[in-house]
């Protein structure tokens, strides 16, 4: 594979993680265990916003990708996340199109947020009250201080294996997330704030001049 193509694969593999990105940020229930915290979460946090520090490893353990950044969202269906380091990217909900920008290739996808989230992981921060309808839900036990619950995907085409999320203090700590190909990903968030008041405008995204726009 020459550098090129190697370089697009990778890219894909980090926009089409975007997606999944949003729905870690399950909370609120004093001393709950993991699918205490994930009912809580549609009846208590109607906005989130954190700080995010994400690994991807491979089947063989090695590490592929490192970012971190900042993110926002607001139900329903209203997210943003920005990617800071090592390069810019952007993923954006305005609650019916999701925008997602690569800086450095200066090249905007723009789908509609069904199409996007689908049976997707993502879907567990959309989903609300039918989310077993897309998800088997499972406490996961407590493993490193956290209580974790298990999500399975019951698409067999969703691209994920299984999805974990970890809580501690009644904050979501950390995500974990295997995909179809093997790809382990790991997220530790931060500066963890519930409810907050958010700018509207946080959520609209215009393309900017000179990059290429590709609609699905």
């Amino acid at each position: 594979m020459n550098i090129i193509k190697k370089l697009q694969n990778t890219r894909l593999h980090f926009i089409n993680g975007l997606l999944v990105l949003p729905v870690l940020f399950l909370a609120q229930t004093a001393h709950a265990d993991g699918m205490d915290s994930v009912k809580a979460f549609y009846e208590k946090t109607q906005a989130v916003r954190a700080n995010f520090h994400q690994v991807v490893t491979d089947k063989q353990g090695r590490k592929v990708q490192e970012v971190q950044g900042t993110m926002q969202l607001k139900r329903p269906n209203k997210f943003r996340w920005d990617y800071n380091k090592p390069y810019e990217q952007q993923i954006i909900s305005d609650g019916k199109q999701v925008w997602l920008y690569d800086t450095e290739l200066a090249q905007v996808t723009v789908r509609d947020i069904g199409k996007a989230l689908g049976s997707s992981p993502a879907a567990l921060l959309a989903g609300g009250k039918a989310i077993e309808e897309t998800f088997t839900l499972a406490n996961a036990g407590n493993r490193d201080n956290l209580n974790w619950v298990s999500a399975h995907p019951k698409d067999k085409e969703s691209g994920f294996e299984k999805i974990l999320l970890g809580f501690k203090d009644n904050q979501i700590q950390e995500m974990a997330l295997l995909d179809s190909f093997g790809h382990y990903t790991k997220i530790v968030f931060n500066n963890v704030e519930v409810n907050p008041k958010l700018d509207e405008k946080s959520f609209l995204f215009k393309p900017p001049k000179g990059v290429d726009v590709v609609g699905e």
